[in-house]
């Protein structure tokens, strides 16, 4: 954990990045505010002591304020390699993934010298995702439906087209993956961290990405995870360019239309659904700020949506994700 301040996202645009991948460091730091670097599911069991080094090597050229590092989880024995290649190269802020407990955040606190982002995917850490927020260390919580989901010994977060003629809505949460959305959110506005939606699989469903990002807003989610395409991300951005209005201006433009992710990296997929690869989430801004009804009016509108309410936007800092 820094002893200076506590780690924020650097501006409205963060990428992951495979940490095996060191050729696309500088491209995805050109592309966006801040990068995640990868050392779980974007990295093959097989890769990551390859990928440790490649992060170490490339430490002196990174900003510790433009990237994390995501670590695999406490109970697994690539934990401790991972925290220390973390803390070797200077990182700022570390991501936890399956975080589960107190214990857990500050595991990874001490071991990664770094502030920590708590990724909530199992039972066990959306139950407990009070205290995980309360615990010194955490500066910000993310939630991950469909681990969350194959933990229980689900099959999908998601209602089917199949479902629709028992009442459901295909590509609608189940209440499960609802709850846990609440709870990550309402944890981590008590004690003041940021909060990240989940990804949105689906990359052809724009308008149901559109949707749940709409809500994210509403509910003060920091920002929502979408694929790596340009019309997902600027579809995105279309959403949360509010925040970057006024004074927020003055952090910086958030992916523009004329520089977008290129097609080197692109989100793999398989039958329209991501699975792996770089995926972009857009981030609010960098502060707190009050959003009201009238933009929320302006962006429902343009989403054919009637209007319902205002919003009551929190600290910003959004990140990216290539999968859950």
């Amino acid at each position: 954990m820094t002893d200076r301040y506590p780690w924020q996202p650097p501006g409205p645009a963060l990428l992951f990045c495979p940490a095996d991948r060191p050729e696309r460091f500088a491209k995805a730091l050109d592309r966006a505010d801040g990068v995640i670097l990868d050392l779980e599911d974007a990295v093959a069991p097989e890769n990551r002591g390859s990928a440790r080094e490649a992060l170490r090597a490339a430490a002196a050229d990174l900003d510790p304020g433009r990237y994390m590092v995501r670590l695999n989880a406490v109970d697994t024995p690539d934990f401790a390699p991972d925290a220390e290649a973390a803390k070797q190269m200077g990182a700022s802020a570390v991501m936890l993934a399956k975080t589960e407990s107190t214990e857990d955040v500050r595991a990874a606190a001490q071991a990664g010298g770094a502030d920590v982002i708590a990724l909530l995917e199992t039972p066990r850490g959306v139950v407990n995702a009070t205290e995980i927020a309360a615990t010194t260390g955490c500066v910000g919580m993310m939630w991950g439906a469909e681990d969350l989901v194959a933990a229980m010994g689900g099959a999908t977060s998601r209602f089917q087209a199949e479902e629709a003629e028992l009442g459901r809505t295909a590509n609608e949460y189940r209440d499960v993956p609802r709850h846990a959305r609440s709870a990550v959110a309402l944890a981590a506005a008590a004690f003041g961290r940021f909060a990240i939606d989940s990804v949105h699989l689906d990359i052809a469903d724009t308008g149901g990405l559109r949707a749940e990002a709409v809500d994210a807003v509403a509910l003060g989610y920091a920002g929502v995870f979408g694929g790596a395409l340009d019309s997902i991300l600027l579809l995105i951005h279309d959403i949360f360019a509010p925040y970057l209005a006024g004074p927020l201006a003055e952090a910086g433009p958030c992916l523009p239309a004329a520089a977008p992710v290129e097609a080197e990296a692109p989100a793999r997929s398989v039958q329209g659904w991501m699975t792996s690869g770089l995926v972009c989430a857009v981030l609010g801004g960098l502060g707190v700020v009050l959003i009201g009804a009238l933009v929320v009016a302006a962006l429902m509108l343009k989403a054919g949506t009637q209007v319902v309410g205002g919003v009551n936007a929190r600290k910003a800092g959004t990140t990216v994700s290539h999968t859950d």
